[in-house]
């Protein structure tokens, strides 16, 4: 299956393992699964495998694309845990998944160990926000295995990362951490067509860069991978709605929109029918716009 930039007709394959993840008529959509006790917005939702295989199936029900299981939370301040604990979590639901849901899974995790016992359990994405930083074992195990990677930028790590960050053009060096990060990978054997991108809203990012980096989302777009939108109900859309976690869905929906418009490939999202509902039309309007130039070009 081929994944097309929507800002081109130049197509660019997505493989993960022996699966090809298509994209034609809109962004992904990435389902959050949290199987965690201290996520920020569903923390100890889903702590049974039961609880997390009915929220996998209700996801894939409302159009989600990918399943994105966590064991660690990331949110600010989260104390790291041990790989034992993290694979106790994480290798039951990914396989009690696997055999009820049929949908790509991806695991978020920074371990190589973890990612390489989930990628035998059924995972073929690894989202891993420290971008093969955190653990020298995990860009080989990529090459390896062959599954999809997502490099995402974060500065500092979970426990500091909102404490002061500082950046003189956030979007310039961000985008270039991103292109450092897939020639390291790509110097480790990890093929380009495996590799995500993603700019990490909210990792270590004050008020101000979040809506920069949305604001000029395409940078990131043109830089020829897939790129990935972890907007869903961060604390900068809150900041602007004055809502809590669990009621800043209207307010995630307009930054899905304006990530939509400029470029993106996948959106990571906990409410899946409402923003598929949203990627959609905006997708669709987006289409037209682009038919409409070519035409009027022509």
């Amino acid at each position: 299956m081929t994944l097309t930039n929507q800002s081109s007709s130049r197509p660019v394959v997505l493989t993960a393992g022996s699966t090809r993840i298509t994209f034609e008529s809109g962004p992904l959509l990435m389902g959050v699964l949290n199987v965690t006790p201290d996520s920020f917005s569903d923390g100890g939702a889903y702590l049974t495998i039961e609880q997390a295989v009915n929220h996998a199936r209700q996801m894939q029900a409302e159009g989600a694309d990918i399943i994105d299981i966590g064991a660690e939370s990331s949110r600010p301040g989260a104390r790291p845990i041990d790989e034992t604990e993290e694979l106790r979590r994480l290798i039951p639901v990914v396989e009690a998944v696997r055999a009820t849901v049929a949908l790509p899974i991806s695991v978020d995790t920074t371990k190589a160990a973890v990612a390489r016992r989930a990628v035998q359990a059924g995972a073929v994405i690894v989202n891993d926000i420290r971008a093969l930083q955190g653990d020298s074992l995990m860009a080989g195990l990529v090459a390896e295995t062959g599954v999809a990677v997502v490099l995402m930028h974060m500065q500092g790590t979970p426990q500091t990362m909102q404490a002061a960050p500082r950046y003189n053009n956030v979007v310039e060096e961000i985008a270039q951490f991103l292109r450092e990060r897939t020639q390291f990978a790509i110097a480790q054997g990890i093929r380009p067509s495996q590799i995500i991108l993603d700019p990490g809203f909210g990792f270590g990012k004050l008020q101000e860069h979040n809506l920069q980096l949305l604001a000029e989302f395409e940078t990131f777009a043109k830089l020829g991978y897939p790129l990935l939108a972890g907007v869903s109900r961060k604390q900068f859309i809150g900041n602007l709605v004055r809502q809590p976690v669990q009621e800043r869905g209207y307010g995630t929906a307009g930054a899905i929109a304006v990530a939509v418009l400029k470029g993106a490939h996948i959106i990571r999202v906990h409410d899946v029918r409402a923003m598929k509902d949203t990627a959609t039309v905006v997708s669709a309007i987006s289409r037209h716009a682009r038919s409409s130039v070519e035409v009027s070009n022509a």
